[in-house]
């Protein structure tokens, strides 16, 4: 049900009451909101990591409402039983803690309750990015081969569900790891691969990515 129906739900369960007296579909009215709200702080949470993204080469300044937001979400998910909000939220919450505020080790566990409910939920897009992100806290702490299991399984998941500029995405982070390995020529053919891909999807964001791992690979 989406979020224009339940509202819709919710003042026909208002009109029934007031004018009928039927107070049985008060309570689900009520939960229905309570997902609106849930799917809204989630969303309103996204767009400000994403004002962060944008910002943070000149501004790194955490902005104080996007935790909340992730938070306020996973409540009304956890309360609600939504096993895919819950799982969605907790990597939000993750990223506050590892992208904002560069914690990995306060992070991968979160990012680990997350999978576990993306995993049981059947939530690929989910379960793709927390492998992403979990890759990158496993190289970031020289755990290269972890790091690669992460990163390619993460790319698997998305090139399943067609989400093929997250892939490009992945395979700069691969090519980080190959170089690290000691693999440079390797390292270069990935990024070469990830270009074309980035390009190909309109991924300009990405595709600078991949010349600025040229200039440190």
């Amino acid at each position: 049900m989406s979020s224009d129906d339940r509202i819709e739900r919710a003042d026909l369960t208002y009109q029934r009451s007031v004018f009928t007296g039927d107070v049985d579909e008060l309570e689900a009215a009520e939960r229905g909101l309570d997902g609106v709200d849930a799917d809204s702080a989630l969303a309103r949470g996204r767009l400000l990591h994403a004002r962060f993204l944008a910002r943070r080469d000149r501004d790194a300044t955490e902005d104080p409402r996007e935790l909340p937001l992730f938070q306020r979400a996973l409540e009304l998910y956890r309360t609600l039983g939504d096993r895919r909000g819950e799982g969605e939220s907790l990597f939000w919450v993750g990223i506050v803690h590892q992208v904002v505020r560069g914690d990995h080790d306060l992070a991968v566990p979160i990012y680990e309750q997350s999978r576990d409910l993306a995993t049981k939920a059947g939530d690929k897009w989910t379960l793709s990015e927390v492998l992403r992100h979990l890759g990158i806290a496993a190289h970031a702490a020289g755990r290269l081969r972890e790091a690669r299991e992460h990163l390619t399984e993460s790319s698997r998941l998305r090139r399943e569900i067609g989400h093929l500029p997250g892939v490009a995405s992945n395979m700069i982070g691969l090519a980080y790891i190959t170089s690290a390995e000691g693999r440079r020529a390797e390292a270069m053919a990935v990024l070469a691969e990830a270009h074309v891909l980035a390009e190909a999807h309109g991924a300009r964001n990405i595709a600078r990515q991949v010349e600025e791992a040229r200039g440190r690979i």
